[in-house]
């Protein structure tokens, strides 16, 4: 059978299709890179925001519209409304958040323990997918009651994998060449607290490092509270990449509060300071939404002068979505979204000369870089672009296509897209 996926969405529904991937290839079946050549489409949708539902409905039709005969549908818009899912043209089965870790051994009629009889290499998942770097899931759901949030709805509360299970992923995805593996879940930071024993984030990580000769290992989102003075000596290893992805929403402290956020500016600001002390030329980046309800003008303006401050390296802005079931669609004060859609902009524009600021800063060193593509430019060689450790974008010429491979290169400018650099 040949397979189409695909997803809407953050690191985390990534980091399941690229399972399932290769549970499919571990039976015999094939990944192809686009739905019309596909017999069947797993399509990992996304329900954050209501322009995430759109995109997954949109994504949903468009797979239909290339002739894949058969498509299912999971992830959290799928969740959330699986009767509408099942509406939806040429879907023939919804698999709930609660099912989806079997969703392959479910589909294919087989017992879930006969991936676990020896590791699956990986392959990047072909087409849109493409991707140097692994997605591993550590942890799933989150106890955390932010007031905007759906996932929680939608994912459950928090579980982590074992050590073992994690690590055996990666040791999966070395055999497979892959350079960079990146942790994710939906509450990262929490992982290990309902394991017996009790367990850290941390102890994760030096297990990861330990037991894996994986070139880098990177965090995906870490909520700022999860963050000790233990945490930061993970960076003695060279392998973990020097980005912290801190979600901080807003920088106003009443905001903050009918988020339900567990951080002030003031702490946030502190461990930010704290960072950058112990683990000098980290990329900082961060989330903010906009347009919460009841931001005034003031406290968006505290909020934009907090976000000025941080001097972020770069961060996603979202304009807030009213999400059914969450305790902030029935806030009063709900803010016109022609006002969020501008404060959103101004974000956006502080985020774009901070990250500018920080790239800056790197002209002329020489860092590694692994590179994640590369276009054939004829008899003038290729065009390759890349991630430094700290999540730099690089650019380069070189005579050779350099793909998945990690060459150290020397930074000589900076342009709108990124980093110039030369291999050397």
């Amino acid at each position: 059978m040949k397979i189409y996926l695909d997803i809407v969405g953050c690191r985390l529904n990534q980091a399941e299709i690229e399972q399932y991937a290769r549970q499919f290839r571990s039976q015999g079946h094939s990944l192809v890179p686009s739905p019309e050549d596909a017999d069947l489409a797993v399509l990992n949708t996304c329900g954050v925001t209501t322009a995430a539902a759109s995109d997954s409905r949109a994504k949903t039709r468009q797979i239909k519209r290339s002739g894949t005969p058969e498509i299912i549908l999971t992830g959290c818009w799928a969740t959330l409304n699986p009767e509408a899912a099942a509406r939806l043209p040429g879907v023939t089965r919804v698999i709930s958040n609660d099912e989806k870790d079997n969703l392959v051994s479910n589909l294919l009629e087989i017992p879930p323990e006969i991936f676990d009889l020896e590791p699956i290499q990986r392959q990047p998942v072909p087409g849109a997918r493409l991707r140097t770097r692994a997605f591993i899931k550590a942890q799933d759901g989150c106890h955390n009651q932010c007031t905007f949030c759906i996932t929680t709805i939608a994912r459950g509360s928090a579980r982590s994998r074992t050590i073992a299970e994690i690590v055996a992923d990666i040791q999966a995805v070395s055999e497979g060449a892959t350079k960079e593996a990146v942790l994710t879940g939906v509450h990262l930071g929490s992982w290990g607290r309902e394991l017996s024993p009790k367990l850290k984030l941390s102890d994760l990580v030096r297990a990861v490092l330990k037991h894996t000769n994986l070139p880098r290992l990177r965090l995906s989102s870490v909520e700022p509270w999860d963050l000790d003075a233990d945490f930061y000596r993970l960076w003695e290893d060279p392998r973990l990449c020097r980005q912290l992805h801190l979600p901080l929403q807003s920088g106003s402290k009443s905001v903050l509060k009918r988020m339900a956020r567990q951080v002030t500016p003031r702490e946030y600001g502190l461990i930010v300071e704290t960072t950058r002390q112990a683990v000098p030329d980290m990329a900082i980046t961060t989330d903010i939404i906009t347009g919460f309800p009841g931001e005034s003008d003031a406290e968006f303006s505290e909020s934009l002068a907090f976000i000025q401050e941080m001097n972020f390296a770069g961060g996603h802005v979202f304009t807030y979505s009213a999400r059914p079931g969450t305790r902030a669609a029935r806030l009063p004060g709900q803010v016109p979204h022609p006002v969020r859609k501008a404060r959103n902009a101004q974000v956006r524009k502080v985020l774009e000369t901070s990250s500018r600021e920080y790239r800056a800063g790197f002209v002329g060193c020489s860092l590694p870089v692994l590179w994640e593509s590369a276009a054939g430019l004829g008899p003038d060689g290729w065009q390759a672009s890349g991630l430094t450790g700290n999540y730099l974008r690089v650019f380069a010429h070189t005579p050779k296509d350099v793909w998945n491979q990690i060459t150290k290169v020397k930074l000589t400018s900076l342009n709108e897209r990124g980093l110039v650099g030369e291999i050397l």
